[in-house]
């Protein structure tokens, strides 16, 4: 088996619906039990649509109206330079969600229309993550990094061979000509996100499975970002069946 493997755990759902399902209750009980021990949970949020699910999902169970959500901060790995509001932005989708988080604990990068060009806003949400400094540098210890990932490997907006997934002095950078639209983006760095406690991986659909197969396989990092990414404590990807094709039978965790 090669090296890494054994680290990494897959939790396969039948399909996308049953994954955030089964993704939601989870993510409620690591919350719970921070809190519920008088400690501040920091959670990365990710976009996409099985990001929203899983947030979705968290807003409909019961448990979400027992919790205090005053302790809890959101951050996101990365976020498109568009005007807020915007469709296209990853926080929306947690605004939507009606989760009952505070609105100072919401840690949203500066819009397009926040009067900061790209730079701007990425050093500025630097200096936001400097405000909760944890063990590892100059930004929080995320209780739980939620990360998406695309068919060619991509995670938060660190794309294959490009330089921004080399970078290690900064905590965030500014991406400019995305492969995937829109062209600019802000996006935390791989310290940052290996250094959460936990990273969980969620991605769905057929289309994934190849990305999926390398990310196990111990693939080199800056051709498939995904593989780079590594939580202190554990590493999960929630999957469903469809993007689960090509993982070897003894790498599923049937208990988690």
């Amino acid at each position: 088996m090669p090296e890494g493997w054994a680290e990494k755990r897959v939790v396969i759902s039948p399909d996308p619906a049953a994954l955030a399902e089964s993704v939601a209750p989870r993510f409620l009980s690591r919350v719970a039990k921070r809190v519920d021990e008088g400690k501040v949970a920091h959670i990365s949020l990710t976009g996409g649509s099985m990001g929203a699910a899983v947030l979705a999902a968290a807003a409909r169970n019961p448990r979400a109206a027992r919790l205090d959500w005053s302790r809890v901060h959101f951050w996101w790995s990365d976020e498109r330079f568009v005007p807020l509001g915007h469709a296209d932005r990853n926080d929306r989708q947690a605004r939507e969600a009606c989760l009952d988080v505070p609105a100072e604990n919401i840690h949203a990068t500066l819009g397009s229309d926040d009067g900061t060009d790209l730079d701007g806003a990425a050093a500025a949400y630097a200096a936001e993550l400097a405000r909760f400094p944890g063990a590892e540098g100059p930004w929080p210890s995320f209780d739980v990094c939620f990360l998406g990932v695309g068919p060619d490997g991509h995670i938060a907006s660190l794309f294959p061979d490009r330089s921004e997934i080399q970078i290690t002095d900064r905590s965030v950078v500014a991406v400019r000509d995305s492969p995937k639209p829109p062209p600019e983006r802000i996006t935390m760095t791989r310290p940052v996100i290996n250094s959460s406690k936990r990273v969980w991986l969620v991605l769905a659909g057929a289309d994934k499975a190849a990305a999926l197969g390398l990310a196990l396989a111990g693939a080199s990092y800056a051709s498939v970002p995904a593989a780079g990414a590594k939580g202190r404590k554990r590493t999960t990807f929630f999957v469903d069946q469809a993007a689960a094709s090509q993982v070897p039978p003894d790498l599923i965790d049937r208990e988690y």
